[in-house]
């Protein structure tokens, strides 16, 4: 690329250079040619002047000065040499200043000027003045010599500032490239350099902002595989134990099971589109929650699963406020507290919902023990009795992605609380 940059920097001059300076040295060769013409006309006039006395009163005519360049002759009106230097006989130009004008024009490598001498009208003789081409010729080419220095001169500051602008620009370009192809290779933390050129800034922003899309989508799309994994990993095991039960022993009814297996996969359905809804939906897209909604959906969902293990499901709203997040993030962390509820706790479950100062809670108690170690809890990979390290770790995530806050607000009975911001205040939560 550098080298592109390069020659077309230097063909672009070289066109311009061309462009200007051929005229110009066309112009420059006519303006000395007319120079000499004019400096020879002037010549052969004052010789003219110098003979015209003698030829009028018919003296004896002078002897022109001879010169190493320039040769001058007296011609009569006939068109013969009378005196001076010159061919015998006139030649062309001599010819047409026979006409009475002066006349100028090329005899083989000489510029010839003819000057007529009249008296009265009438043509009494004609000076001849000649010289040749050397010295216009030694002008021009000193002439173009001088323009083809400058124009390689300018040729070579052409190349150096195009090599200099070929660095400005093609390093920051090859940085870029090189930035794009280890983003491409999975690199998305990587940053492209700033190179102070505005368009190249803009390109190097938009790479940056595309490896940080790409790479929350990365890890969205990871932590659906994960989160699904574990969300659906007790529904389908409760499932199994439930068709199981239904099939020993042989011969009973089996219309309450596949009800209840029904449900259950309504569960696990709704479940796998929230994660998919949160997965691929801005973070800033929330919305106000009716309370009602999300008690219903949890009294319909776990309130037969608890009855099934002997123990009650109880819901108590006292909140008059309604919550601002996404609909399916709550319902999910209201799963995951209420899965370890079922798995971890003991006898009643109670859900309600409270106001708190700016904020909408919801608490999840049972009738169990917490646990000691709170920060472990929360934390991914940290695995309890039969747990697999994701949920509440998931749960928290998700309270904080809605600007909330989860937190165990009790040991004894266990108790979880989330708080989310409230559609009258509309703000995170400081965490």
């Amino acid at each position: 690329m550098r080298r592109r940059i390069i020659l077309l920097a230097v063909a672009a001059a070289l066109l311009a250079t061309s462009l200007f300076g051929v005229p110009l040295a066309i112009g420059v060769a006519s303006y000395f040619a007319q120079d000499e013409r004019t400096e020879l006309e002037r010549t052969a006039d004052a010789a003219a002047l110098s003979v015209a006395d003698d030829v009028f009163s018919h003296a004896t005519l002078p002897r022109f000065p001879v010169s190493e360049e320039d040769t001058t002759g007296l011609y009569t009106p006939e068109g013969t040499l009378k005196t001076g230097n010159g061919p015998a006989t006139g030649d062309a130009v001599v010819e047409r200043a026979r006409s009475g004008e002066i006349v100028a024009g090329d005899v083989g490598a000489d510029l010839v000027v003819a000057v007529p001498i009249l008296r009265d009208s009438e043509l009494q003789g004609i000076v001849r003045v000649s010289t040749p081409h050397t010295e216009w010729y030694q002008k021009v080419a000193v002439s173009w010599l001088a323009m083809a220095g400058l124009a390689v001169a300018a040729l070579a500051l052409t190349w150096l500032l195009a090599a200099r602008l070929a660095v400005r620009v093609a390093g920051p370009l090859e940085q870029l490239s090189a930035a794009a192809a280890r983003l491409g290779g999975g690199d998305f933390t990587v940053h492209a350099p700033v190179s102070g050129i505005v368009e190249i800034d803009q390109l190097a922003e938009a790479l940056d902002q595309a490896g940080v899309r790409i790479g929350d989508a990365l890890d969205r799309q990871r932590a659906l595989a994960a989160d699904a994994s574990h969300q659906l990993r007790t529904p389908l095991a409760g499932l199994r134990l439930q068709l199981e039960s239904a099939l020993d022993p042989p011969g009973q009814d089996l219309e309450a099971a596949v009800e209840a297996a029904l449900t259950r996969m309504d569960r696990m359905e709704t479940t796998i589109n929230d994660l998919v809804t949160l997965a691929n939906r801005p973070p800033e897209d929330r919305g106000v929650i009716e309370p009602e909604n999300l008690l219903r959906d949890v009294d319909a969902g776990w309130r037969s699963l608890l009855a099934g293990q002997g123990r009650r499901l109880r819901v108590d709203r006292q909140a008059s406020g309604r919550p601002r997040a996404a609909e399916a993030a709550v319902r999910q962390i209201l799963g995951v507290l209420l899965d370890n509820a079922v798995v971890h706790g003991r006898g009643t479950v109670t859900v309600t919902t409270r106001d708190s100062a700016d904020a909408f809670a919801i608490d999840v108690a049972d009738e169990g023990r917490g646990a000691v170690d709170v920060p472990a809890m929360f934390t991914r990979g940290h695995s309890g009795a039969g747990g697999s390290g994701i949920g509440l770790a998931l749960a928290r995530d998700l309270a904080e992605a809605e600007g909330g806050r989860l937190q165990l607000s009790g040991s004894v009975p266990t108790t979880f609380t989330l708080l989310l911001p409230s559609a009258r205040a509309g703000l995170p939560l400081e965490q």
